[in-house]
């Protein structure tokens, strides 16, 4: 519905200003849609083996089609040969081609032309993705997908919806983008203040409120950032003393479920018969520096010990279904012992807008380090972009869609109901705020005052 009034929208523009300036700046996904793709489709068709020839990749055919060339199609000249064109499909957002390589072509030799591509076929860019051996997907965008976000309806070809799989933003080549814990099972988010962090974090709780998991938060600031999260939340803690005494019960619980798969001689939580599994648990840790900073000298022994039950459970519990999302502002060496052990185990990441290089290099540095220039580059005006990486050396710009706190604590009342009671955890079971009232009548009225 929302398509058909934007598109109405469109058409009286046209009609009354006459303008395709204004189409495609006010909606850009329909403008691409009935003018833009096209254009881009036929300028494509007409000009792939020009443009393939120019950017150097076409190469000499095999000796036996050069031998047809000559004897069958009786033609002496034999001329180089670009990648077969398998697919050509429009998407509201851009265009998806399907190539097949030929001999001597590797994917890292189209993906250093790309800059190339994207200007000959008049795109907004080109990411190459290779989908098997010898196959290659050109993703072209037809516009800046990232300056209005609104998530696809569908997931990645390929990807298919899953326990621990959530949609949490919008990548730069118009595919979503998910945390998939069952592959990725533990991450580190970054970011400076005002930088999209929190909204990236409202995403992900919102689209794990609807899955029937158990979340478990961890917030030092006094729960500011978590508290309206509390009716879907199993545990909870505010403090550091809190902190402690919970990542104690999750280590414990830990230690029970390898108990249990040593049981059934099973090695991972997923081979356990559905009827004795236990619920995947997802620990959300906002500001993490606040566990590893200590004010006094008695105060180091909680820490150190905090920090150790944070490394066990980063090190072996993605086997029993606990997972890691670890969020702060900068984490590294200088948080103190412990903290770039930590670190090497969260191998998801994604790292906002950053006050200084060193702070991306420690997000990004280690597993793709070509990403670290793009997360300096983050305009400040465009709060929720980041750059998402992983341990495979993979990267690639993404955001967030605007969600407001009410709208993620609503999502967690509307899903309380899918909150997991887990004994161990009991303890830190969260009180329940009661829901806010819009238009409260006050008990006692005014008494106006008189001179």
């Amino acid at each position: 519905m929302s398509d058909l009034v934007t598109a109405l929208e469109v058409t009286g523009a046209l009609g009354a200003a006459g303008g395709l300036g204004y189409a495609k700046a006010r909606a850009p996904r329909v403008f691409w849609s009935l003018v833009g793709l096209p254009v881009a489709r036929v300028r494509f068709m007409v000009t792939y083996r020009a443009t393939m020839d120019v950017c150097g990749l076409t190469v000499q055919p095999s000796r036996l089609r050069a031998f047809m060339v000559r004897n069958v199609a009786r033609r002496p000249d034999v001329q180089p040969v670009p990648p077969q064109v398998r697919r050509v499909r429009g998407s509201s957002t851009g265009m998806n081609v399907t190539l097949r390589l030929p001999a001597g072509l590797e994917p890292a030799d189209v993906a250093a032309a790309s800059e190339r591509l994207r200007h000959a076929w008049g795109v907004h860019s080109v990411h190459v993705i290779e989908t098997k051996p010898g196959f290659i997907e050109l993703r072209m965008t037809g516009y800046d997908v990232l300056r209005r976000v609104r998530m696809p309806r569908r997931l990645p070809r390929g990807l298919a919806a899953g326990p621990l799989v959530v949609p949490v933003a919008l990548r730069e080549d118009g595919t979503a983008f998910v945390r998939d814990y069952r592959k990725i099972p533990h991450a580190l988010t970054l970011g400076a203040n005002q930088s999209g962090k929190s909204m990236y974090q409202r995403n992900l709780i919102a689209g794990l409120a609807k899955l029937p998991v158990g979340l478990v938060g961890i917030d030092c600031k006094r729960g500011v950032e978590q508290r309206g999260y509390a009716p879907r939340l199993s545990a909870f803690a505010v403090t550091p003393d809190e902190a402690s005494g919970l990542l104690d019960a999750l280590v414990g619980e830990m230690e029970d479920r390898f108990d249990l798969l040593s049981e059934y001689g099973v090695a991972d939580l997923w081979d356990l018969p559905s009827r004795v599994r236990p619920v995947p648990l997802v620990v959300l840790v906002d500001e993490v520096a606040e566990l590893f900073l200590t004010a006094a000298k008695k105060d180091e022994e909680r820490r150190d010990k905090m920090v150790m039950q944070m490394i066990r459970l980063a090190q072996m519990a993605r086997a029993v279904g606990i997972y890691l999302e670890v969020c702060g502002q900068r984490f590294g060496s200088d948080l103190g012992k412990g903290a770039t052990m930590l670190r090497a185990q969260l191998t998801g990441r994604t790292v906002h807008r950053v006050n200084d290089k060193q702070t991306a290099e420690m997000g990004l540095g280690d597993i793709a380090p070509d990403a670290v220039f793009a997360v300096t580059t983050i305009p400040p005006d465009r709060p929720g972009v980041a750059v998402a990486g992983d341990s495979s050396g993979r990267w690639s710009r993404i955001r967030t869609p605007a969600m407001t706190p009410a709208e993620a604590v609503a999502v967690c009342r509307q899903y309380a109901h899918l909150t997991p009671h887990i004994p161990a955890l009991e303890p830190f079971r969260p009180v329940i705020p009661a829901e806010p009232v819009a238009d409260a009548v006050p008990l006692v009225k005014p008494v106006p005052v008189t001179e």
